[in-house]
């Protein structure tokens, strides 16, 4: 029986463990992001859950019913174990990506659940047979804590991580400063960044020999990886994008890369939660202009009331403001790349040849075709306020008299204090684009807002009924079956569906024909 069990609880065991590390990585092995998921709801459920009530009770069991426990124990993991397999078989098992770092974290669990199991059977074999229940009980304890234990070796290791990445820093320094004609141009704001990227990108490679960061690829491990790994003599201009989740990081990869020109794309509440305040953002996005040599230029998103209180600032280098016309929310990242362009010398001709190329001239949102006629806007590969309200207003000049618009977006994370009214803020806008028009047959249709995740949804619906939104027009649903069904009740042919921040993939593929 109590190999069984061993077995059981080994799968289920290997099946969290796989999913904290998974956490861990996609907070990037930051305490804060890590801190702030557990005041979302899905982080919350994470901790205080039925099944996780359900444990602690038989906690309670094992001291009444000693002999009966063990059993009981059984049947949960049974379910549990099953639950893991078919995941893995259906490959929907939440794991990290097999980095080495990932791998040795892993190991290291895996070690300490099998060392677990022979330390407890070692014990057991010298303690009476009714034991066994207390073998089960300490199964069950590892278990119930097993977030902390997985938190725990990613802690411990950390200092090994830290100084691997500060070495992986330093070659990289090293390897830069062989390269002095070597042009580094660096974006960052809390938007903007990639799309800019890729139309600069686009634009300069008509005439220059260019490196780009790679997707992701904007912290000072990921930028020293392409300095290392992809920088070659040949190039002449190295793109590079610039995350940050704390004033300080981008002096960092400023430090790494030696960017002489600098774009600032735009400064919103994205991030506040690590950053601690709107001044830190400011501040810490700020950096990439104060590390700007004496003939370095920067570039000031005109758009954004806060870059433009920077350009202001800035009194010792060559300076532009951009995008001070643009109409289209996000149209003044392709403007920016032009500008940038014709400072390093190409001419009207190259760089009106190199935009015609350009397929998708409209930043983070990529449109599709869709089921039953639908036309689907996909903008899921990353979500802050700005970009939100922007593609909401956008569509809204597209819409048609008589067609519907349905929005999907789960709320937005990380905003730290400003999360409520940025969320106000979207669900006015979203009651504003998606008020009531007129059927063909005289009746009422209206937009429809699916919302995915409880949050900040409370305080969305209400803002947007404000605004003229219907309330049974604003949904909470988490199922995607539920939302690709409620989705089909709604729309027709020639209905626009919009797509924001992380949908699930496999209600995106059920939507794109």
């Amino acid at each position: 029986m109590l190999t069984f069990l061993n077995t059981l609880w080994f799968i289920r065991e290997t099946k969290a463990v796989l999913f904290w590390i998974y956490l861990w990585q996609l907070k990037e092995y930051r305490f804060s992001r890590l801190l702030d998921h557990f005041h979302t709801e899905k982080g919350k459920n994470l901790l205080f859950n039925k099944l996780i009530f359900l444990k602690f009770i038989l906690i309670l069991v094992f001291f009444i019913y000693p002999l009966y426990s063990p059993f009981i124990l059984i049947i949960l993991y049974s379910f549990e174990g099953a639950k893991a397999l078919i995941d893995f078989f259906k490959k929907t098992l939440k794991k990290p990506v097999l980095t080495k770092k990932a791998v040795f974290l892993i190991s290291v669990a895996l070690i300490l659940e099998i060392s677990v199991i022979l330390i407890l059977s070692q014990i057991f074999l010298f303690q009476e047979i009714t034991s066994g229940s207390w073998f089960a009980f300490w199964l069950l304890i590892f278990d119930i804590l097993t977030p902390v234990i997985t938190s725990a070796i990613v802690i411990l290791f950390q200092p090994l991580a830290i100084l691997g990445r500060n070495q992986i820093i330093k070659r990289a320094i090293r390897k830069r400063e062989q390269f002095k004609s070597l042009l580094v141009i660096g974006i960052t704001g809390s938007y903007g960044k990639t799309s800019t990227k890729e139309f600069l990108y686009a634009i300069l490679s008509e005439k220059f020999n260019v490196l780009k960061t790679k997707e992701h690829q904007n912290t000072e491990i990921g930028v020293s990886q392409c300095v290392l790994n992809d920088l070659k003599p040949e190039h002449q201009i190295f793109i590079v994008e610039m995350g940050a989740y704390c004033r300080g990081e981008i002096k960092l990869l400023c430090d790494i890369t030696k960017p002489k020109i600098g774009i600032l794309t735009g400064i919103n509440e994205q991030h506040m939660a690590t950053f601690g305040s709107l001044e830190n953002i400011i501040k810490g996005k700020y950096e990439l202009i104060e590390s700007l040599p004496k003939d370095g230029i920067a570039f000031f998103n005109a758009q954004n009331k806060y870059c433009v209180e920077l350009y202001n600032k800035t009194t010792s280098i060559k300076k532009f403001l951009y995008g001070e016309n643009v109409k289209i929310f996000g149209g003044e990242n392709l403007l920016v790349a032009m500008a940038v362009a014709k400072e390093l010398g190409m001419t009207e001709e190259e760089i009106s040849k190199a935009v015609e190329k350009i397929e998708n001239k409209l930043p983070g949102i990529q449109q599709k075709r869709g089921i039953n006629g639908l036309i689907i806007f996909d903008a899921t590969y990353s979500a802050n306020p700005d970009s939100v309200i922007g593609h909401l207003e956008y569509l809204k000049t597209l819409r048609q008299a008589q067609g519907k618009l349905v929005v999907v977006m789960p709320c937005l994370i990380e905003l730290g204090k400003a999360t409520i009214e940025v969320h106000k803020r979207i669900g006015q806008k979203i009651g504003e684009v998606c008020n009531p028009v007129k059927e063909p047959d005289g009746s009422n249709g209206a937009g429809l807002a699916i919302i995915t995740t409880l949050d900040r949804f409370k305080e969305l619906k209400e803002s947007a009924v404000e605004a003229g939104m219907r309330p049974e027009n604003i949904l909470f649903l988490e199922n995607p079956k539920e939302i690709l069904e409620k989705i089909k009740e709604f729309t027709r042919k020639g209905d626009i569906v919009l797509l924001e921040s992380r949908i699930p993939a496999k209600l995106i593929s059920s939507l794109v024909g």
